[in-house]
């Protein structure tokens, strides 16, 4: 699939979300990908996620021996994937503010893991997730996104396959396009939930 296609899925699924947006980074934009709005449909999100498996296989030198996604956005597109990829699929959560393995979830030293992700826009979330992964002596062969809001500008410290890309404008909250700003800010997205 290439993005054009993959927003084809956002948009069938009602996900492409047009308006005043702050992302989980912080930052605002006039664009939201909504999802979860793909994860609530199993045969969309096995369509995206299938394809990101096919991505992956083409795409890393090296294939996993298991899956990490970061709680919440990544649980089900890392499950999916690894469904197709034949993996188990484990996650993060954050306790205090990091993400770290919690139900009895572990990884072997040396044991290589692909982090997967739902949406990619800074690589924060992303970063967090591998340094808890690496933490436990693991190791972190890649990254994956179903959607690359960077358009493949961000850095998440390893090689990142994504299904899509995409650079959607992105503004602080000080710097505001007046389009934007005569708008009412939304903040659909988790980061900051207990």
């Amino acid at each position: 699939m290439n993005t054009d296609e993959v927003l084809d899925v956002f948009k069938e699924a009602g996900a492409l979300l047009e308006g005043h947006f702050i992302l989980s980074s912080g930052l605002r934009s006039p664009v939201f990908l909504q999802k979860a709005f793909i994860f609530k449909n199993p045969q969309l999100t096995e369509k995206l996620c299938k394809a990101l498996a096919s991505k992956i296989r083409k795409s890393l030198p090296i294939m996993p021996d298991i899956i990490v996604a970061p709680a919440m956005g990544g649980i089900i597109p890392g499950y999916e994937t690894a469904r197709h990829m034949g993996l188990d699929s484990i996650f993060t959560e954050r306790e205090a503010g990091e993400f770290v393995l919690r139900r009895g979830f572990t990884l072997e030293a040396g044991q290589k893991v692909l982090m997967v992700e739902d949406i990619v826009t800074t690589g924060l979330s992303s970063r967090e997730c591998i340094k808890s992964i690496e933490a436990t002596g693991a190791k972190v062969i890649g990254g994956a996104c179903l959607f690359d809001r960077s358009g493949g500008k961000a850095d998440i410290g390893v090689p990142l396959v994504s299904l899509a890309a995409k650079a959607f404008p992105t503004y602080s909250a000080d710097a505001l396009p007046p389009e934007l700003k005569a708008l009412p800010a939304i903040k659909p997205g988790s980061r900051g939930l207990k």
